[in-house]
């Protein structure tokens, strides 16, 4: 039995709890917890993909790829036929810190092994890269970019004649309100323009649910209609959910951690045994030089030795 199928909920457990925002897949440990402000709404996304079932997802940022990953696992657990596409400079920002090619090459080396038959990588900036898709194309699209006001709202307008009929689109950070992020505003608009069909959960640096096609699935609108009805619940329910993952990742980065110090301590060790050779080597170097010196000295004191030393000084 694998860790997913140890935390997933039994069937008449979930028919006796049954919920329209809770399913099976809200239980499930994503395997890639690569570092990320996004762990908390994973097990939002695994539910959504669920209830989507998109043809289509497109990702606004990656970074390390953790939500992304997250989409292409549901989409791999439940047999569906999803493209994904990951869209990034791979670069950073000023928000997210900049950085060098190691994050795109560890971000590749995930997808290449195990996504590869329907996800792919476009290195690009957002504007550069929407001529890849066709309109009314996309069906979830996470827009989690760059994320001051103008940016977002642009990353949005973008790409909103790409979405399809039954698109969701989804927000980062709306529950941020410092260091210039501004997507709370671009939020707090959309929101307002859709009340019907946008949701905000506010743990996780939040995230904002938008139900932006008129044709939304039945499941996707059950949710905003118990969205409604009981917010509270909901953003507990899944709160409580998200905590849980975001207890595993530090765990596995405590452990990764500590695995570091064991491979530095061990590495040190290596370093000091390597040293210790080196000294035992030279210490028995010394020992034949003595012992070079000693037998030189006692052959000087035997007869012929004096005889030799006793001819050479009178010269």
């Amino acid at each position: 039995m694998t860790r997913n199928e140890q935390a997933e909920p039994s069937d008449a457990l979930l028919r006796e709890t049954a919920v329209p925002w809770i399913g099976k897949a809200s239980y499930w440990t994503p395997s890639h917890l690569v570092p990320s402000a996004w762990h908390e709404h994973a097990p939002f996304m695994f539910w959504l993909i669920d209830a989507l079932r998109p043809d289509t997802y497109v990702e606004l940022g990656s970074h390390n790829g953790f939500s992304y990953f997250a989409v292409c696992e549901a989409v791999a657990r439940l047999g569906l036929s999803t493209r994904c596409a990951a869209i990034d400079s791979w670069e950073g920002d000023e928000h997210a810190g900049f950085y060098g090619d190691e994050v795109y090459a560890s971000v590749s080396e995930i997808n290449d092994r195990d996504y590869a038959a329907f996800s792919r990588l476009i290195r690009s900036y957002f504007s550069d890269a929407v001529a890849e898709f066709p309109d009314a194309s996309i069906e979830l699209l996470h827009i989690d970019g760059r994320h001051r006001y103008e940016d977002a709202l642009e990353d949005f307008e973008t790409y909103l004649p790409k979405l399809a009929p039954t698109a969701v689109v989804l927000f980062h950070d709306t529950f941020e309100f410092d260091r210039g992020f501004g997507v709370h505003r671009l939020w707090a608009d959309l929101a307002a323009r859709h009340p019907e069909t946008s949701f905000q959960f506010e743990h996780g640096h939040g995230l904002g649910v938008l139900g932006i096609g008129p044709d939304l699935p039945v499941a996707v609108r059950q949710f905003f209609a118990a969205a409604r009805r009981e917010p509270d619940r909901i953003r507990g329910d899944y709160a409580r959910l998200g905590s849980v993952i975001e207890s595993r990742a530090e765990r596995d980065a405590d452990l990764a951690g500590s695995r570091h110090q064991v491979e530095v301590l061990r590495g040190e060790i290596e370093a000091l045994r390597e040293h210790a050779r080196r000294l035992d080597e030279a210490v028995e170097a010394e020992r034949s030089r003595f012992a070079e010196i000693r037998d030189s000295t006692a052959w000087r004191m035997t007869a012929p030795g004096r005889r030799i030393v006793e001819r050479l000084r009178r010269r």
